[in-house]
């Protein structure tokens, strides 16, 4: 079979419009099949209300797989948790942490604004009332911290 310059030159044609089109199209199919970052969380074995949040994170519509760990400090030292906000557990979604009893709302907010320079958030301690503290009615008041990766915090929100 003899093909035409003509003829070869519409077949060029086509074949690179159809690879231009298919090439301006995968961006939006990876989008559209994007999968979330895994939601991990850190916890000692021995604690009874760092299973009470992963219970209130999972009522929220979070998957969290969870991993039991030994090395709670080497951790959060490895993940850059400054020292004066941490907690009983470290979770990780992304690049975001997660320290201690935050509420899955704030957590939800994170995800989906993700705020310039911060790089977690934070419940010191364990107040009473929060997500994995609860005591009956009583609830202290307390914030959510924000943190950045230079150590610098702000109130991200309060409860109680």
């Amino acid at each position: 079979m003899t093909i035409t310059r003509r003829d070869w030159i519409v077949r060029m044609v086509g074949t690179v419009a159809s690879g231009a089109a298919v090439s301006a199209l995968l961006p939006m199919c990876a989008e559209a099949h994007a999968v979330p970052p895994l939601f991990m969380v850190y916890k000692d074995p021995n604690c009874g209300c760092c299973a009470k949040w992963i219970t209130h994170i999972k009522a929220n519509g979070l998957s969290p797989v969870v991993e039991d760990r030994k090395d709670m400090d080497a951790l959060k030292d490895s993940l850059g948790v400054p020292k004066a906000l941490r907690s009983c557990h470290t979770a990780v979604y992304g690049k975001l942490l997660i320290e201690g009893h935050v509420p899955a709302a704030d957590v939800k907010k994170l995800i989906a604004t993700a705020p310039k320079g911060v790089l977690g958030l934070a419940v010191p301690g364990m107040p009473t009332g929060s997500p994995g503290m609860e005591m009956g009615s009583k609830m202290d008041r307390y914030d959510v911290m924000a943190f950045s990766a230079d150590g610098k915090t702000h109130v991200f929100a309060t409860h109680g």
